[in-house]
Order: C-alpha cells, then sequence, then structure tokens
C-alpha cells in the first residue's frame, strides 16, 4: 500500500448511492412521506444491509408503490424499537413484508436486542451516507417542489418487466397469514362492523364488461389470498353487472388499494374499474329536506 487518497466527489457519491435515491425520491415524491423521516427510513434499510440482509433496498426498488409505503411504516415500527426516545409497546404489530423481503428470521426482537448500538449506527448512516446523498432530494420534498434539473445525477429505473411478482404476491399473501377469520369469536354487532370496514364498492364502465374472476385474478396476483367474498351485481343472462361489493379478508387491504385517497382506479384486462370504500346506507349523509309552505 503506498498510502495513497482518493476523493470522491459529491456527483460520484450520489451515483453510487443511486438505487437508495431512487427509493428514497418514491417514498417522498410519490408516496409524500416525511422527508426527513424517511432519512432514517432509508438509513435503517442501509443498516439491514449492512447487517447482513443483503440487497434488501434494491428488492424494495421493484415493488409497486403501495407495498413500499407499508414497507416504510414497518420500519418506523422498527425504529421505534431502538430508538429509546420512542415509547414502544409490546402490542406493536410484526414486521411480516420486511420478514418476506429479506427470506430470513427477522421480528421486531431482532431490533429490541439491538437497540443500544443500532439507533448510533442509524444516526451516523443519516449523517455520513443519507444526508450528503439524497439532501437535494429531501429539499425538493420539503419544498413540494420536484424539478429534473436538480437532479444532477440520474435516478434509477426499474422497467415494469422486471419486477419480480412472485415476490410481490409472496409478500402480499404472507400479510394475512393467521387473520384468516377475522371475525371469528366476535358478537354479531360487531362482526357487521368488521365487515363493513373490509367492503369495497367496485363499479365497472359500461360497454366493458368485466368479469368477477378477472377481478378476483388481478388482487390474487398482488395481495395472494385477500377476498373474503365477492357479490356481483345481479342481472339478466344478456346484461352487464356495473357493480360489485367485495369483502377483504383484512381493512389493511382496503388503505393498501386507496393509499390515501377516496377512489381508486384500475386496469384490469384494458378495462377500467374504480373502487371506494363501501358505506352502508344508514351511515351515509342524509340529504336536508326543507319543510313545505303550505301557506304559500
Amino acid at each position: 500500500m503506498d498510502g495513497t487518497r482518493y476523493t470522491v466527489t459529491l456527483d460520484e457519491f450520489k451515483l453510487f448511492h443511486v438505487i437508495d435515491r431512487s427509493v428514497y425520491l418514491v417514498l417522498v415524491k410519490d408516496l409524500l412521506r416525511n422527508p426527513q423521516e424517511c432519512l432514517y427510513i432509508m438509513a435503517l434499510w442501509l443498516w439491514l444491509e449492512r447487517e447482513g440482509f443483503y440487497n434488501f433496498i434494491n428488492k424494495i426498488l421493484s415493488l409497486p408503490p403501495f407495498l413500499i409505503n407499508e414497507l416504510a411504516d414497518e420500519a418506523v415500527t422498527c425504529l421505534k424499537c431502538v430508538n429509546a426516545q420512542f415509547p414502544f409497546s409490546s402490542e406493536a404489530s410484526e414486521i411480516p413484508l420486511t420478514h418476506s423481503l429479506v427470506k430470513k428470521d427477522i421480528s421486531l426482537q431482532f431490533f429490541l436486542k439491538r437497540h443500544l448500538t443500532a439507533f448510533d449506527e442509524i444516526q451516523n448512516l443519516v449523517r455520513g451516507v443519507c444526508v450528503p446523498s439524497m439532501s437535494d432530494i429531501m429539499e425538493m420534498g420539503c419544498h413540494g417542489r420536484f424539478s429534473e434539473s436538480l437532479m444532477t445525477v440520474p435516478i434509477a429505473h426499474v422497467a415494469p418487466s422486471s419486477v419480480d411478482s412472485s415476490l410481490v404476491q409472496s409478500i402480499s399473501s404472507l400479510r394475512i397469514s393467521g387473520d384468516v377469520s377475522p371475525l371469528r369469536g366476535r358478537g354479531r354487532a360487531n362482526n357487521e362492523t368488521s365487515r363493513n370496514d373490509r367492503t369495497m364498492f367496485v363499479t365497472f364502465s359500461k360497454g366493458y364488461p368485466v368479469t368477477e374472476n378477472e377481478v378476483r385474478q388481478f388482487f390474487t396476483m398482488l395481495f395472494g389470498n385477500c377476498i373474503e367474498s365477492f357479490h356481483m351485481q345481479e342481472v339478466w343472462p344478456d346484461e352487464q353487472a356495473l357493480y360489485a361489493k367485495i369483502v377483504f379478508v383484512r381493512a389493511s387491504f382496503i388503505r393498501a388499494i386507496l393509499s390515501g385517497v377516496s377512489k381508486a382506479k384500475f386496469t384490469i384486462n384494458g378495462k377500467h374499474v374504480w373502487m371506494r370504500k363501501f358505506v352502508p346506507k344508514n351511515d351515509r349523509p342524509q340529504a336536508r329536506v326543507d319543510p313545505i309552505n303550505f301557506s304559500a
């Protein structure tokens, strides 16, 4: 060794972390998550890679945004485990998406056991890696304005054909393990409330008939075994059903589908499908009826 020192420019540093920048951009631009919080999320994922969970962030980039969003939610829970400043409840949910992605045994206990050293290491990754490589994206995220001209290093893109659909399905299927019968052991009133919370109203375009099987296959590909029951509009054999109700096994599937909006649009086999949360008739706001003045 001749002791020669090499200087890495900021652009070269960003280029080295182009995959990390791409995931961070999805978090703050597409999913509208808090840019500062996302620095810690990225640092946690980088820390996992250093702990032996290789290519974790690269795998994340191949997933659809709604799954990345839920992985980020799990990351926040993990950060609470390693940071003593955050209250941690023993009732906190486990991390099935993260577990499925790493294909190794990992749980919240993994982070709890390492909390004495993990958070300091994550803080160092925030300061030493995330801020230098992602601060330009963070600044744009804080102001809500993203300009391609400010991206001095191109963001990596994954072609749709490269998305690992089997990985998406395995992750989504795992999310419902142990909770396939969410209504068991509850009262009838609670059952109905829970059922309504897990129900979506689906509408189809007239002239573009969609079958129950097409819709089932679409969501099974995304979430695995996620549908408890499916109720298509009853019509005559020569008529087209224009709406349906889908009861999912978990309300979390509805949150993933809507991703913060009131109505979501999908294209299934080239046909448009709109979905919104089902609202029972007795919960809908009643139209105001003014009294009639018969003396007029």
